[in-house]
């Protein structure tokens, strides 16, 4: 065994013979990988043989451990759920993991709700709503939604639903939505349409047909023609949905395909879904982590992380490889799927085989077209850090660029946003928000003052803990300086960003400037005339993009913060609403959506309420 510091090898030395995960970590304190163990002494210990049996990532690995914990379950079973969940929380450098660490989007019907909407959300949560997905891209579901709301006219917005209000929305003018508000469709009707909508979205479609094909026939013979039209209307609908869905198998099996793509350590996982024998939907995810990994561990980790995250697990799934822990993951989907089995399988012949070749061309094909465009995507991010050093005379390229921006409404629920772009790109982990602490009123000067400060107090602190702690795992947020700072706001918001880097010694160290958003200007200090870039530059583009999502990080935080203040407090924030206008509009329309939805006729018959306040309610509180 090599050379092993004491501290691992009296670790190595006491560790159990049970069945358990073990994380390991660097001198930081970070965990780089995460594994699980029917016998933990064993699968450590193993680590450490000697390297010739060790692949070149495992061997680097190693040479990072400079310490292991372990936790000790029942089964192997519980051994899985627990890898599982700490590979989603920490998501090591080490491990094969899904690229994106964002929640993906899901469609989420409220049936718990008498009258079930159907909305987009990014997290599962056990509280009676049917899901759907999830899905790589929130364009899809709004796509997938635009279509079900033509076929399926479901609610979309928050009314209490009592069938008496006096007349609908626009949307039941425009037949997107059923009118259940005025009472125009009953709760059972309604109910049984969205029952359709989850079963279409199931992949079921024939009996939502045959059901719709005997309800018009019924109100034919019933001579109520008008509702007959709109039902074949409706089928109409569902025959150009329908027909767009490849017919797979005539034994109408519901199935997962899935296959994979590799190349430089990047996999391109493409998956299938096969329901009552068609297509009906795929989906593509890349994963990392997979370098010098065999096919068969890449597949059995893409299949525990997505089927952990997944609305529906089919009774059957085929795979392009055989996997090692198939029996263990197979017990584990059985109790993922409600206790009903799920299958395995790697097709040698058949339609079933050439589903996974023709989902392997596609990952091919995905995979290739990705890498295309990260290469387009990494020459425009090198251009135009290139362009940015040499317009404002930087030592090096602004391979960090931290960004500020100031949002709230009147002064109120005021919130700074600090957003930071590593080598071009947005680096969400990163990111951080400020509620404004010491300024009163609408005094953005004040506020992004304050923001700096304490951005840069945290830095100073960092440096000081470094002296004292050194090796101690710091919050990269705060820890390092930019390469460029940038506040949105021009000359003003600039001059209050220098003073505080004076305060803390940093003027002349860290590159400052202010971006106006009239005209795109670039003001620098020391300097009368602003900076304009080159209209169709790289290093244009990317600074807009900087600006505009510090924009909205601001946004975003501000009407969270917003929200949790509370209605009475988004009231008292508008101009000419005392507490007796907010009480009378709080008795007429009970909420924020009764407000927004009240037409300015309507606000405007209260006492008090002209035509021009009414419109700053609106304005405010949308």
């Amino acid at each position: 065994m090599p050379t092993t510091n004491e501290h691992l090898q009296q670790i190595l030395d006491t560790l159990p013979d049970k069945p358990g995960c073990y994380l390991m970590k660097n001198n930081l304190g970070e965990i780089i990988y995460v594994g699980k163990a029917i016998s933990l002494r064993n699968r450590v210990r193993s680590y450490f043989h000697s390297s010739s049996q060790l692949d070149a990532k495992t061997r680097q690995l190693v040479r990072n451990i400079a310490h292991i914990d372990w936790i000790l379950v029942g089964s192997e079973l519980e051994a899985l759920i627990l890898e599982m969940n700490l590979i989603k929380k920490h998501r090591p450098k080490y491990n094969i993991r899904l690229k994106d660490d964002k929640r993906y989007p899901y469609i989420k019907v409220h049936w718990a709700d008498p009258f079930p909407r159907v909305t987009i959300t990014r997290q599962m949560v056990k509280d009676g709503s049917r899901y759907y997905g999830p899905y790589t891209s929130a364009w899809a579901v709004h796509q997938t939604l635009d279509v079900l709301r033509r076929i399926f006219p479901y609610l979309t917005c928050d009314r209490n639903i009592t069938g008496m209000d006096a007349r609908p929305c626009l949307y039941y003018d425009i037949k997107l939505c059923s009118g259940p508000c005025i009472g125009a469709i009953k709760q059972d009707a309604y109910r049984l349409m969205i029952d359709r909508l989850c079963l279409f979205l199931e992949g079921h479609t024939e009996p939502v047909v045959n059901q719709l094909k005997a309800e018009m026939e019924k109100a034919a013979e019933a001579l109520k023609f008008e509702q007959a039209a709109a039902i074949r209307d409706q089928l109409r609908a569902i025959d150009q949905v329908v027909e767009k869905q490849k017919v797979i198998s005539s034994e109408h099996k519901d199935s997962d395909v899935i296959a994979m793509a590799r190349q430089d350590g990047e996999a391109c996982v493409q998956i299938f879904f096969i329901r009552g024998g068609k297509l009906i939907g795929r989906e593509y995810f890349i994963l990392e982590g997979a370098d010098d990994e065999a096919d068969g561990e890449v597949i059995s980790q893409f299949v525990k992380q997505f089927y952990a995250e997944a609305a529906n697990i089919p009774p059957e799934v085929l795979l392009p490889n055989e996997v090692e822990e198939a029996n263990i993951i197979k017990q584990w989907l059985h109790t993922q799927r409600g206790g009903q089995k799920v299958e395995l399988s790697v097709p040698n012949q058949g339609t079933e085989q050439e589903l996974v070749q023709m989902a392997t061309e596609n990952a091919v094909e995905t995979l290739r077209a990705l890498r295309a465009q990260w290469d387009i995507d990494t020459n425009h991010q090198t251009q135009a850090l290139t362009e940015l050093q040499q317009a404002l005379n930087l030592a090096v390229p602004p391979n960090r660029i931290e960004c500020y921006d100031i949002s709230n409404t009147q002064g109120t629920a005021s919130v700074g946003s600090m957003v930071v772009f590593s080598q071009g790109v947005p680096d969400k982990r990163l990111y951080r928000r400020f509620n404004i602490q010491t300024v009163s009123g609408p005094d953005d000067f004040a506020s992004m003052e304050e923001v700096l400060t304490r951005r840069f107090r945290r830095w100073k602190a960092a440096q000081e803990e470094n002296q004292n702690h050194p090796g101690q795992k710091k919050d990269p947020s705060f820890s390092m300086l930019p390469d460029l700072l940038m506040v949105d706001g021009g000359k003003g918001q600039l001059g209050r960003a220098v003073l505080v880097l004076k305060e803390f010694g940093l003027y002349g160290k860290v590159p400052v400037v202010g971006l106006a958003k009239q005209q795109e200007e670039l003001f620098i200090s020391e300097k009368d005339d602003s900076l304009l870039l080159a209209r169709r530059s790289q290093g244009l583009y990317l600074i807009q993009r900087i600006r505009d999502e510090a924009h909205r990080f601001a946004i975003t935080a501000h009407r969270n913060l917003r929200s949790r203040m509370g209605l009475a407090s988004r009231l008292d924030a508008i101009p000419g609403i005392g507490p007796g206008r907010r009480k009378m509009l709080l008795k007429r329309f009970g909420s924020i959506e009764g407000i927004l939805t009240a037409s300015i006729d309507t606000l405007t018959t209260l006492p008090g309420i002209t035509e021009d306040l009414a419109l700053e309610i609106k304005n405010h509180l949308e």
